[in-house]
């Protein structure tokens, strides 16, 4: 890679073409969301969070900071800031990972394997310890909660353009704005 900025430019790419949702946030291609779909065989499963992306100047040599921007209830991220305690993103982040990686990787991980002994969330790492049962509970009542895919702009399922609009759908409404008839 010549430069961070075409680094920066190919893993967004690369990004949007795995099939993420991402969205913007200014013109530049520092700062963006990307819908994350918690990981099936988990107590996330079903729920889409909006996780904020910054990528610092230095990037991929620097990690991005990452955030979730809506609740989500586990040991290792933050409740109020959704900021996130992952030691490879914080910590050990090398130029060899990319944002795809944060994605498929990294946060399923962190979301299927917690650590309650380093918290960010200590009711949370400590429900998890005392009582898992109850704190699998209390992660797909946040789910269902504040991860619910309408909420993020993210549709359950698409319908195809070749459906059949509902009758409430097809009607536009036009009748209202219709005047009278000229006899």
């Amino acid at each position: 890679m010549s430069s961070p900025s075409k680094r920066r430019e190919m893993d967004l790419m690369k990004l949007m073409m795995s099939d993420y949702k991402v969205e913007m946030i200014n013109d530049g291609m520092q700062e963006f969301y990307v819908h994350f779909h918690g990981p099936s065989d988990s107590p996330y499963h079903g729920g889409v969070w909006k996780v904020r992306v910054e990528l610092p100047d230095a990037y991929p040599y620097k990690s991005p900071s990452i955030g979730f921007t809506n609740k989500i209830y586990h040991p290792n991220v933050d409740e109020m800031s959704g900021s996130v305690c992952l030691d490879v993103i914080n910590q050990t982040w090398s130029p060899m990972f990319d944002l795809v990686n944060v994605f498929e990787v990294f946060l399923p991980q962190l979301l299927l394997y917690p650590n309650p002994s380093d918290p960010l969330n200590g009711e949370a790492a400590a429900l998890m310890m005392r009582d898992r049962g109850a704190y699998e509970q209390r992660v797909r009542e946040y789910s269902q909660k504040y991860a619910k895919p309408e909420d993020s702009g993210a549709a359950p399922e698409e319908k195809s353009s070749d459906e059949e609009l509902s009758e409430d759908e097809y009607d536009s409404g036009d009748e209202a704005v219709v005047g009278r008839v000229d006899p």
